[in-house]
């Protein structure tokens, strides 16, 4: 098998003859096979990847047009949706549900003549940050099987992390993407709220959700935005701006003027050793001509208790759509009233965090509570977002952790559900807002797992963004194993 180690490097070698895409495809699902207990894929795509890089062979050997795409090979996470193929967001309550349509993403990256191989395994409705709460058992870090992936995103993580595809997709609803990206030791992308549609993106937060793209290259990520954003007509938030060439300035090199959150970089649990390394980046960014300045964030305590509230609240109203009456698992007991119908086919069907988010929700949207805590979410976030703007205005970029600490122990959190959600601490802020971030790998903490550095610039500009994390890259590989 050549040596592959990007989009770039596979088109050269599939446009001089010396690989294939069926070459390429044959060698992922080996590599599928033989990694099966990662249990990153809940369904591989296997005759069809296969013949749809046959028919991409024939192709490009006639000389016909292909696309920017060709042969690239993804896997999508189980929580968007592909015609004809089951998707069940990871619940049983989904279980053997069958798309009607393909989300607008992946009609694109098919027409872009992209392979989509499989679906990928992720937190239960995209509620988590382990990949453990998935009624199809967690995914495993392939660095450490002892320790998480990261979630929701975790296969999406994991494929990638693994080499089990070129890039995934995943969706971002408060760190889904960036947080398994840290803790596997890749580049994870959230878009700004709106650049990609989410047509065919099974609901969490809606206001919230984004579908993000995981890749070990900042060219592939940009390579694959560049395909699947855009305006939509299925989708009324995705945004009418044009979609500039994201790859077009990633080679060039550039000062940026910083800015760094104190109030993130001193919290009080963020790990020391990490820290010591994000202080090291700021110095070795200085000596090269960049300016980094530290901003205070006093609301960084108050970001994720708004979001909770505010996911938890858009979860209700989504999820009370999955009751067994039109799809979805239905309860085998009969003879019961309507409202006893509903509640043991949800019961039987909703796992533990979705049924406690659920729960949240509904009582923060209660008469009597709506304005103690909904109300008073909402203006949480539209303080932190001006806050967040006014210091993006002054500066290029903000750079700050992705998470607290590397990957932990599988099970090690399951029974503290507060100490699971305050690992969101640093993603969520980019949600509240609406604005792109980006995780890439930094350094390699002395417990053995990498972790990375996030950087957040202003809405709609991933292009900056894309141009930041590809020289930060460029200049950092020398610590990045």
């Amino acid at each position: 098998m050549t040596e592959i180690s990007s989009i770039i490097s596979f088109h050269e070698a599939l446009y001089a003859g010396s690989t294939s895409c069926t070459e390429r495809v044959r060698y992922y699902l080996s590599r599928i096979a033989q990694l099966k207990h990662l249990n990153a894929f809940l369904e591989v795509f296997e005759e069809e990847a296969l013949a749809r890089a046959r028919d991409l062979d024939t192709r490009i050997r006639s000389g016909q047009p292909v696309g920017p795409l060709a042969g690239v090979v993804v896997g999508i996470k189980d929580v968007i949706c592909y015609k004809g193929h089951n998707v069940s967001a990871a619940s049983n309550i989904l279980e053997g549900f069958t798309s009607l349509f393909s989300a607008t993403a992946v009609e694109r990256l098919l027409a872009a003549d992209a392979i989509i191989i499989g679906n990928l395994n992720c937190d239960e409705f995209a509620m988590g940050s382990t990949n453990e709460n998935s009624a199809y058992g967690p995914v495993l870090n392939a660095l450490d099987t002892t320790r998480v992936p990261g979630g929701s995103s975790g296969g999406s993580a994991v494929a990638v992390q693994a080499d089990l595809c070129h890039v995934s997709l995943g969706s971002d609803t408060g760190g889904s993407v960036r947080q398994p990206a840290d803790f596997c030791g890749i580049v994870g992308l959230k878009p700004t709220y709106g650049r990609i549609s989410r047509h065919g993106l099974i609901a969490y937060a809606s206001s919230f959700d984004q579908i993000g793209i995981f890749g070990k290259e900042i060219a592939d990520v940009a390579a694959v935005l560049q395909v699947i954003a855009g305006p939509d007509e299925f989708d009324s938030t995705a945004a009418q701006k044009e979609i500039p060439d994201y790859q077009q300035h990633l080679g060039h090199n550039k000062t940026f003027k910083f800015a760094y959150l104190r109030d993130a970089l001193y919290h009080e649990g963020l790990d020391a050793e990490m820290k010591d390394a994000y202080i090291d980046l700021f110095e070795n960014l200085v000596s090269t001509g960049h300016a980094v300045t530290g901003r205070g964030f006093e609301y960084i305590d108050y970001i994720v208790p708004a979001y909770y509230v505010l996911t938890t609240a858009e979860a209700s109203s989504n999820l009370s759509r999955y009751d067994g009456v039109k799809f979805g698992h239905r309860t085998l007991e009969r003879n019961l009233e309507l409202t006893d119908f509903y509640k043991k086919s949800r019961s039987e069907g909703f796992g533990k965090e979705v049924k406690r988010r659920i729960l949240l929700g509904t009582f923060v949207l209660s008469a009597g509570y709506y304005d103690a805590y909904y109300t008073k979410a909402q203006q949480v976030r539209r303080i932190v977002t001006e806050k967040l703007n006014e210091i993006l205005e002054e500066f290029d970029a903000i750079l700050m952790p992705t998470v607290p600490s590397t990957a932990f122990k599988l099970g090690e959190k399951t029974d503290d559900p507060i100490a699971m959600y305050l690992a969101d601490i640093y993603t969520v802020l980019a949600n509240l807002a609406g604005v792109p971030a980006i995780s890439v790998p930094l350094s390699r903490h002395s417990n053995g797992m990498p972790f990375g550095v996030q950087i957040i610039t202003k809405k709609f500009d991933e292009a900056a963004l894309l141009q930041i994390a590809h020289q930060l890259m460029t200049t950092r590989k020398a610590t990045i194993v």
